[in-house]
Parts: structure tokens; C-alpha cells; sequence
């Protein structure tokens, strides 16, 4: 006799944010620009000062821009931010909610922000007024999700996910917490080398 088939474990879903991306990449290509015309062409100290600028500032825009992003699955949610990831089973989180920005708190009390998910306070206007007209039309209670965009749309989701796979068995465990050291010691070489090129003659 078989036993039946356990279902396919969901694929991550993630959420970014594109404008972020974009800026990231408009950023490179400045610093690209800069740097390198710094480094093919300046003389001395001034080559020297724009790789100590290039190694502080390449790290950072990619830890704000490229770096972000939220995987989600049924077990558990992990929390890419630019300095740290934080991987949080769903039996660990109390809610997800967006304000002024997007967070997740765990049942211990913990916060942390979701820096892919950022909060258009526009689109949440423009919801609610698509909101209204359709409740006025139809008479009924609005759909909490009707009309929703972005942040909102995401953080109901991961919510409903939460919700879902808080029972779980394969959902259980505490929050773990890794600091992202490369960028973090990258970008404090490129400040330690920038102070003291421009401290010393």
C-alpha cells in the first residue's frame, strides 16, 4: 500500500523593490564614473583617494539598493536588510504590518524593518478612495484588498502566510540573526583608508 504523496513545498516568493534597484544601479554607474576617471587619470594621492572612496561607497549602495529583499515560503520568512539577514519561522512572528514602514514583530518583542517593502503613503490613499466608490456602488463592505498596490498588498500576504504557517511543525524555531561582515568590513576599510589619506600629507 502507498502512502500518499506529500505536496510540493511552495517556492520562495520575494518582494524588492524595483525603484531601489534602479537608483542602485544610476548610483554605480555615477560612482563608476567618477572613481574610475579618478583612477585612470588622477596622480598620486588622488588615486589613492578615490579607491579608498570606491571601497566605502560601492558596499553601501548595494547594501541599500540591491541587497533588500524579503523571501517568504510556508515555514518561515527571511529578512534581507542591508547590514543584516533575519530568518524567522512563523511560529516566531506575532504580526506583519505597515505603518509609516514596513515591519515584522516577533512574539518576544522584536522588530525589525523591511527595508524591500517600503510604504507609498499615495498608493494607500489611492486604495482607500477606490475602496469608497466601490462600497458606494455596491452597498457592501469594502474588500480590504480591493484596489491595494504595493506595500499594503505585500504585507497582507506575508500576514495570510504567517497566519497560515504558524501551526506548522516545519514553521517552529526561534529567530537567527546574521550580520552581513563583508560589507560592513569592506565599507570600514574604505573610511579607514579615506580618513587617513585625507588627515596625513
Amino acid at each position: 500500500m502507498t502512502s500518499p504523496q506529500q505536496p510540493e513545498p511552495a517556492a520562495d516568493r520575494s518582494y524588492r523593490s524595483p525603484l531601489a534597484i534602479v537608483g542602485g544601479l544610476l548610483l554605480l554607474a555615477f560612482a563608476a564614473w567618477i572613481g574610475g576617471d579618478a583612477l585612470i587619470r588622477g596622480e598620486g594621492r588622488a588615486r589613492w583617494v578615490a579607491l579608498a572612496a570606491l571601497l566605502l561607497v560601492v558596499p553601501l549602495i548595494a547594501a541599500f539598493t540591491f541587497r533588500p529583499v524579503v523571501r517568504a515560503n510556508h515555514d518561515r520568512m527571511t529578512v534581507r536588510n542591508p547590514f543584516r539577514t533575519i530568518e524567522l519561522p512563523w511560529a516566531a512572528v506575532s504580526t506583519v504590518r505597515a505603518g509609516y514602514s514596513s515591519e515584522v514583530i516577533t512574539k518576544s518583542g522584536a522588530k525589525y524593518q523591511l527595508w524591500s517593502i517600503p510604504v507609498s503613503l499615495r498608493e494607500r490613499k489611492r486604495a482607500a478612495r477606490f475602496q469608497d466608490r466601490a462600497a458606494a456602488k455596491s452597498g457592501a463592505s469594502p474588500d480590504p484588498l480591493a484596489g491595494t498596490m504595493g506595500a499594503d498588498r505585500s504585507i497582507a500576504e506575508l500576514r495570510q502566510l504567517a497566519e497560515q504557517g504558524a501551526s506548522r511543525p516545519t514553521a517552529q524555531g526561534e529567530p537567527r540573526v546574521r550580520w552581513a561582515y563583508e560589507i560592513i568590513a569592506t565599507s570600514l576599510a574604505g573610511l579607514v583608508l579615506l580618513v587617513v589619506l585625507t588627515t596625513t600629507a
